[in-house]
């Protein structure tokens, strides 16, 4: 048979030959063709796809020319670094100017009473109020200066901006202050930038200054401006030791009354003075520019613009507190796009309340909640059946997460996690996290539940906030991410502790327009930690992954010798210990002239009777912390999980005592931004330090 015979009998079928075929077909099997055919067309529509990586996730940073063991990030051209990321925005002025030009008057700030929705105030009537509130300023002698200082003693709310945008439009400098720092730092700082005038959000606060006021202790202070109503007998009051006590309303309307033409600041200029808590002495006052917070904020932008660039729709809840730089930065962001932020009750019990009310785009979070978040999540997974579910519909979402894929539509979104995703407002699509370390376990479980892009950054108030960021796309956990790109690292010898620079491994320095210009009056401490060379030395320990990101595995600072001349790092063994299961807190503790460590356990209210219950003891809580055998059993516990992580044996606490109460904020033992206090803790805890020392024979 020729070829083109054998062609014509094997010809394709005609439209019509099809049709025909169709009909003889059962019904059940068309039905089957029309859900695979939608099945298919379900799975194109929504099939996973990699978010593109701004750079080579497989070299994040570079070397700097000339530079030894420094990098900088992939994301720049050159070795220059950042400094603003739009030309008409480079003070935060600037920031929050163009923020209500591209939003055409939009809403701006959010507050809400119980069970009510939120409420809005415009970007204009923002502006407006601010420069009333610097008009008064004014009005009342201040200067229009960097060097005049104004105090604002509140937690976060719309005044709280209101009165530092009052401030950048008259060059003055905002100073916050913060309940958790104590009254004793309160006076200090009070005292150190000579704040004449103090914002008071509450009138308790106000009291609590006047109680100085009177003790003699606070003598510069001579107006307090009180945001909520308040008693005449409190005017009467600061009337008798020199103080005028005046409400915001009648601040605002005095510089209504008399308005000033705008003195706007350089770049240069000096915008907010954020003192550190510290872990020990007095606090130290950061002196940070409107260069550094703009450069921190347009190097944000930068890193994730090609994935979550801000937009006039975005909505922050604002809960962290504004006297620490991280929310400064953060917040800057989203006014400088035009988008909005809604306040928190100011109770953090109803935060889930507000979550759900607000349906908040933007939530920027520290890991002490991200830890209560997982621990809710797996606690609520009370059968071995809900956990096991939890946990494979995880898995399946981290095997994305490896893959560069972060969504919230999956199979397992729709049927395990659109609750949890829900308790946050259901429309999430940009978390990050600070402040202190997350461990890599929590990071990647609430990036795969949560299904929205997640960052991680490191940093300290003496860099603004952020000087490394996660890259989008790269959602490993157990990094702190790649330079910024307003700022290069480099790591330096560190030989008392075996870390050299050349071994990739040492001190994290940082250097770049984020850099803060020093402390302020402490010329001494500033040269601590802010050498010669314009390099801002942290006391961290980091070492450069393959990759070009940073990895922080060590801290310089509480390192202490044992009597054999071992140096200790207390802070590395606490964040192994850590990984114990019934353990919420520790304190590991050395003395030179001892050749061994001991520590101070808090149990996980929690986990610890149920722990407790599996070795076959059971009792309280505090009837458990009391327990031989429970101390026993978690010291176990404690050793095993140091040897699984490699802690040397000198490492290895030699005893232990168990503690009911959680160190906190509030009984003095944490810093507000939730690091332990070593010298208190050492004090609070002399006397079982010398019993346990006293008792343990080597």
């Amino acid at each position: 048979m020729q070829a083109h015979e054998l062609f014509r009998h094997l010809r394709m079928p005609e439209l019509g030959d099809v049709r025909q075929y169709v009909r003889t077909l059962p019904t059940n099997t068309l039905m089957g063709f029309g859900a695979f055919a939608a099945l298919t067309t379900y799975w194109y529509a929504t099939r996973p796809r990699a978010l593109k990586p701004p750079c080579d996730l497989a070299m994040q940073s570079v070397e700097v020319e000339g530079e030894d063991h420094a990098r900088r990030s992939s994301l720049l051209d050159s070795d220059e670094t950042m400094s603003y990321y739009y030309d008409d925005v480079k003070t935060v002025y600037d920031v929050f100017q163009r923020g209500m030009h591209v939003s055409n008057n939009g809403p701006c700030l959010g507050v809400r009473k119980p069970n009510q929705p939120y409420e809005w105030i415009s970007y204009k009537e923002v502006a407006e109020r601010a420069e009333c509130v610097g008009s008064a300023l004014l009005n009342r002698g201040f200067k229009p200066s960097p060097d005049q200082f104004i105090g604002i003693f509140s937690q976060n709310r719309p005044e709280w901006v209101i009165i530092e945008q009052g401030c950048y439009s008259y060059s003055m400098v905002a100073v916050p202050l913060y309940d958790t720092l104590g009254t004793e730092a309160i006076t200090y700082i009070v005292n150190k930038a000579d704040l004449a005038l103090v914002f008071c959000d509450k009138p308790e606060k106000a009291k609590l200054l006047l109680d100085n006021i009177e003790k003699g202790e606070i003598s510069v202070l001579k107006t307090i401006v009180i945001m909520d109503p308040f008693e005449s007998d409190l005017a009467t009051r600061g009337k008798k030791c020199g103080v005028d006590v005046i409400s915001m309303k009648e601040f605002e309307a005095l510089g209504r009354v008399h308005k000033h033409k705008a003195v706007l600041p350089k770049p240069e200029d000096l915008a907010i003075i954020c003192f550190t808590s510290g872990t020990t002495g007095n606090p130290k006052g950061a002196m940070i520019t409107h260069q550094n917070i703009v450069s921190n904020m347009s190097a944000f932008v930068k890193a994730t613009e090609k994935a979550v660039f801000p937009s006039t729709e975005d909505i922050l809840i604002s809960f962290l507190p504004l006297a620490h730089m991280f929310e400064r930065v953060v917040e800057c962001v989203i006014l400088c796009h035009g988008a909005r932020i809604g306040f928190f009750q100011g109770d953090i019990r109803l935060l889930m309340d507000d979550l759900k009310t607000l349906q908040p785009t933007v939530f920027p979070v520290v890991p002490r909640l991200l830890n209560r978040m997982f621990d809710k999540i797996f606690g609520q997974a009370n059968t071995s059946f809900k956990r096991w579910i939890l946990d494979f519909a995880s898995k399946r979402k981290e095997a994305e997460l490896r893959s560069g894929i972060i969504r919230n539509n999956s199979l397992w979104d729709k049927m395990i996690f659109r609750k949890i995703q829900a308790n946050l407002g259901g429309k999430v699509r940009l978390m990050i996290t600070g402040a202190a370390p997350v461990s890599a376990n929590v990071l990647t479980f609430l990036r795969a539940a949560l299904g929205c892009q997640f960052y991680e950054g490191y940093g300290q108030t003496e860099c603004t906030a952020g000087c490394s960021l996660t890259v989008p796309g790269d959602w490993t956990a157990g990094h702190v991410g790649a330079p910024m790109p307003c700022n290069i690292v480099k790591l330096v010898d560190v030989e008392e502790m075996n870390y050299f620079a050349a071994k990739g491994e040492g001190e994290v320095c940082v250097k770049g327009p984020n850099v803060f210009l020093g402390y302020l009056k402490e010329p001494e401490k500033t040269a601590e930690v802010l050498d010669k060379d314009g390099w801002v030395h942290t006391g961290d320990i980091g070492k450069w992954l393959p990759n070009g990101t940073l990895k922080i595995i060590d801290r310089k600072k509480h390192i202490f010798k044992l009597a054999q001349g071992e140096y200790i790092a207390p802070e590395k063994i606490e964040n192994v210990y850590m990984r114990s299961e019934p353990v919420a807190q520790i304190f590991v503790y050395g003395e030179s002239l001892q050749a061994f460590l001991i520590g101070i356990v808090v149990p996980d209210p929690d986990v610890l009777c149920s722990w407790a219950k599996k070795k076959g003891l059971g009792g309280t809580y505090e009837e458990l912390c009391r327990s031989k055998d429970i101390k026993k059993y978690i010291l176990e516990d404690l050793l095993k999980v140091g040897k699984e992580f490699g802690l040397k044996s000198f490492e290895q606490v030699k005893g232990i005592t168990l503690h009911p109460e959680m160190f906190s904020v509030e009984n003095g033992l944490l810093t507000p931004t939730l690091k332990a206090k070593r010298p208190e803790l050492r004090k609070y805890f002399k006397s079982q330090i010398e019993e346990l020392y006293a008792n343990i024979q080597m």
